[in-house]
């Protein structure tokens, strides 16, 4: 059995994320078999019992996610080609008046806050904003098990083979896709739930069978939902709630 760095072994038990590993481990906040652990690159054996501080647990407690409702004409990421980032929506006045979440917002909250998945620029809905690595990692990691759900508006006729190929058989950029699960909501309206996300994953898979998307709102990661979260506006994620 190899030796393996250290952050990365902690990124994989979901303790937090490599990034943040390498500054517990520089700030001596790591241990392994109860030996602290100070230098970057450190490597350890997948059998070894790996801990942290509580000072490292602290600072997790305190970073906090927000859920927002993101509306058309925003980025989930950085501003581009003139559009505004998402997460300029976050501020005190744009609170959800119905979050139930005893916390106080501080703009110290908007440092390091980073989408944990992506919507385009022309879809709605859910977006998951965090300074938690393990939540970043859980949403967004390569093996995510965390399910989106999606109300989709196509126009164009879709046949049962249509549908059938929606659910399994697609593929994108030589890629096999996952098996999703597709089914009519009404009757121009599909229900999309996936288990992974490549870029503009629906509005090309509904292109294969002969469908236009013209709407596109996420309303479920795993078992958060949507709710009655107005556009624009956001809440925090509350204690009892997980993904």
């Amino acid at each position: 059995m190899e030796p393996v760095r250290i952050s990365k072994l902690l990124a994989q038990q979901g303790l937090c994320s490599r990034r943040e590993a390498d500054g517990y481990i520089e700030r001596g906040w790591v241990y392994v078999d109860g030996v602290r652990i100070t230098e970057l690159g450190s490597k350890a054996l997948p059998t070894q019992k790996l801990t942290l501080d509580r000072a490292a647990q602290s600072a997790q407690q305190a970073r906090v996610t927000l859920l927002l409702h993101k509306p058309v004409g925003y980025v989930s990421g950085q501003a581009e080609h003139g559009y505004k980032p998402a997460s300029t929506l976050i501020g005190a006045e744009s609170r959800f008046s119905g979050d139930r979440s005893p916390q106080r917002f501080t703009p110290a909250q908007l440092r390091g806050l980073a989408p944990a998945g992506r919507l385009d620029i022309d879809s709605t809905g859910l977006l998951v904003l965090t300074q938690d690595g393990r939540i970043a990692k859980l949403l967004i990691g390569e093996d995510s098990p965390i399910e989106k759900e999606y109300l989709v508006r196509v126009e164009g006729k879709l046949s049962d083979e249509g549908l059938a190929r929606l659910n399994f058989g697609l593929s994108l950029d030589g890629v096999p896709l996952k098996r999703a699960e597709v089914r009519w909501q009404n009757q121009d309206q599909l229900r999309f739930v996936l288990r992974e996300g490549k870029k503009r994953q629906i509005r090309r898979m509904c292109e294969l069978v002969g469908l236009k998307v013209v709407g596109l709102k996420r309303v479920r990661i795993g078992k958060v939902r949507l709710g009655d979260l107005p556009p624009g506006q956001w809440r925090y994620l509350r204690d009892d709630e997980r993904f």
